[in-house]
């Protein structure tokens, strides 16, 4: 089978991945999720005329020769508290004060701001009898007008839009207390080997813990999915196809197995894969990662990682990530990537490369530097990396001064912006 680059393998396994159905849930609940429908306000927003300060409802006409030194006079009328409309209609040469939020009343056409007049108490007080007003003001000026932001019966989010906490706001605002979202993918998450023991266990000789379930466990929460932990199997054909029945009867969307899909006497499952669905792409130029398997068992889609944890989670976020977000509802699953200056020579084997690097802002540039070694083993420099600074396939060395593309791993407060 022939070996892919990275894009490559990126399209082939995405030719078919489509999104989930949908599911209606409540608002609180949504926040990270997919739109299924377009959702349509049923009110305009703001639902009424309101001042947007604290301070006075009057005519604009009655204060427009206003100013510090001969502020305009006009008599209080009314008071207007937000949630308490007035019922009267304010006459040319008076006043009303008002609340951030309140309905503006009837005859008003603009708001003069509490601190532009002689009400030294900021409405705290008893209602004052008269206020002097010291600027002028145009008609307009403070008010927000019913609709100015959203009109009823408006399409305010299309379907496949990102629910961040601003479009839960919004949801909220336009009386959608459900919402009918993209269901989340369902993750059976697979680990193989003799060797491996439970993280609560001291291994014994020739044992290691059992990393990768955790860790794709934790990607596949953090892309939005639902771990379905499947345990370990033990280096048996019947183990693992027992393993790979049981994400059937789960209801996967998706099975992630690690381990198990090299070219050793004990790699079984392809084989277990393969007797119950198909193997479609093996091996993949990239470097950590090169074991990449990706078919389906029993219809359900496949991915095989590689047993050592880095290449395991260097490669879910390749090639898993992506298909997730597409079951997720997302047209849009590329990381961010920039333009690095590496700060130090990078090797590589000549397949596409995906190096541990710290990245920051540096005299206005941003810089890239190895964050410890390399091996597809070492978890620290995992840790301490916020960027993969990507070599090229066919490239065997990136020197120093080099400028690299880097995919952002994540975006962390202590990265120097300026």
């Amino acid at each position: 089978m022939e070996m892919l680059s990275v894009a490559e393998a990126q399209r082939a396994i995405l030719a078919n991945v489509k999104s989930l159905e949908s599911e209606t849930i409540d608002l609180l609940t949504a926040l990270g999720r997919v739109l299924a429908e377009e959702v349509v306000s049923d009110i305009d927003l703001p639902p009424f005329d309101n001042s947007s300060m604290d301070g006075y409802a009057l005519q604009a006409q009655a204060v427009i020769d206003a100013t510090p030194d001969r502020p305009a006079r006009l008599p209080v009328v009314a008071d207007i508290p937000a949630g308490h409309p007035s019922p009267i209609e304010l006459a040319a040469g008076t006043a009303a004060r008002i609340t951030t939020g309140a309905m503006l009343p009837r005859g008003a056409d603009a708001i003069v701001p509490v601190e532009d007049t002689d009400d030294e108490a900021r409405g705290a007080s008893p209602l004052p009898a008269s206020i002097g007003v010291r600027r002028a003001v145009k008609s307009g000026d403070f008010v927000r007008y019913a609709g100015d932001d959203v009109r009823r019966g408006e399409r305010v989010l299309a379907a496949g839009t990102l629910l961040r906490p601003a479009e839960i706001a919004l949801l909220a605002a336009v009386g959608q207390a459900q919402v009918c979202v993209v269901r989340r993918p369902r993750v059976a998450l697979l680990a193989t080997g003799d060797e491996l023991v439970e993280p609560d266990r001291v291994p014994g000789p020739g044992k290691i813990r059992n990393v990768n379930a955790y860790a794709t466990a934790a990607l596949v929460l953090q892309y939005g999915g639902v771990p379905l932990p499947l345990g370990i199997a033990a280096d048996r054909l019947e183990a693992v196809t027992a393993k790979l029945e049981s994400a059937i009867e789960q209801g996967a969307d998706l099975i992630v197995a690690s381990a198990g899909v090299s070219v050793g006497a004990y790699d079984l499952v392809k084989d277990a894969v393969a007797a119950h669905g198909a193997i479609d792409l093996w091996r993949v130029r990239m470097r950590p990662g090169k074991p990449l398997a990706f078919g389906n068992y029993r219809g359900v889609p496949f991915f095989g990682l590689p047993g050592n944890p880095v290449s395991a989670m260097l490669t879910f976020e390749q090639f898993v990530r992506p298909v997730l977000r597409v079951m997720a509802g997302l047209t849009q699953w590329h990381k961010p990537t920039i333009e690095v200056i590496v700060q130090e020579a990078i090797d590589s084997d000549g397949r596409e490369t995906y190096a541990r690097a710290w990245v920051e802002r540096v005299d206005g540039q941003w810089q890239a530097r190895l964050s410890g070694g390399q091996g597809s083993n070492m978890l620290s420099s995992l840790v301490r990396a916020n960027a993969l600074v990507i070599v090229p396939d066919g490239v065997q060395r990136l020197e120093a001064g080099a400028v690299a593309r880097a995919q952002m791993l994540d975006w962390p407060d202590s990265i120097n912006w300026v």
